[in-house]
């Protein structure tokens, strides 16, 4: 009879620490995620404004070669207003849906490849002041790596764009630089 007492008080023992450990990982996996907030957020707005970026760039375009000079600054700025209500409106929209989805879409990730202690370690790193410093640091390094990589390979992928820019005009059926000239539309009297 001990010995079915002892064998049901080791499973329930074993169990419990099973559970014990699980809420141990939950919750350093919801800490970390408290601390990545910040990355996700960023996420979110990188994505908002890639998804403009093309608009902005052929609204660019269009305003420095189809729009008349003295027309220019003010159609500039009711650009810019329509990019920025775009932002203001989307931004939380993506941003409370990632932060929704982060525990989700995360945690299993985290759960499935981290144990416990690891998981303490990562959050202790990411809460130091290193981790901090370093992520403080890093805009200013990629900034420091782009720029160096464009200046060693702009003269190598500059004739490749212009190429490519030809290519997609040809392909396209849109004149080149090297062709005629689009007609210009009669001066409105």
């Amino acid at each position: 009879m001990n010995k079915i007492k002892l064998a049901v008080l080791a499973a329930a023992l074993t169990a419990s620490s099973f559970s014990w450990a699980q809420d141990g990982k939950a919750a350093l996996i919801k800490q970390f995620l408290d601390l990545q907030k910040p990355g996700i957020e960023a996420l979110s707005r990188a994505l908002v404004q890639q998804a403009s970026d093309p608009i902005a760039q052929a609204g660019s375009g269009y305003l420095q070669t189809q729009v008349p000079a003295e027309k220019r600054e003010a159609a500039a700025k009711a650009a810019d207003a329509e990019l920025k209500k775009y932002f203001d409106e989307s931004y939380p929209i993506v941003r409370d849906k990632a932060l929704q989805a982060a525990p989700t879409t995360l945690g299993p990730i985290l759960e499935q490849n981290f144990s416990e202690e690891e998981l303490k370690q990562l959050v202790a790193w990411i809460s130091s002041p290193l981790a901090k410093k370093y992520q403080d640091l890093n805009p200013q390094m990629q900034t420091a790596l782009t720029k160096k990589v464009v200046e060693d390979t702009r003269a190598t992928i500059e004739p490749k764009i212009r190429a490519l820019d030809t290519s997609v005009a040809k392909a396209l059926g849109a004149p080149t630089d090297g062709g005629k000239a689009p007609a210009k539309a009669p001066a409105k009297k």
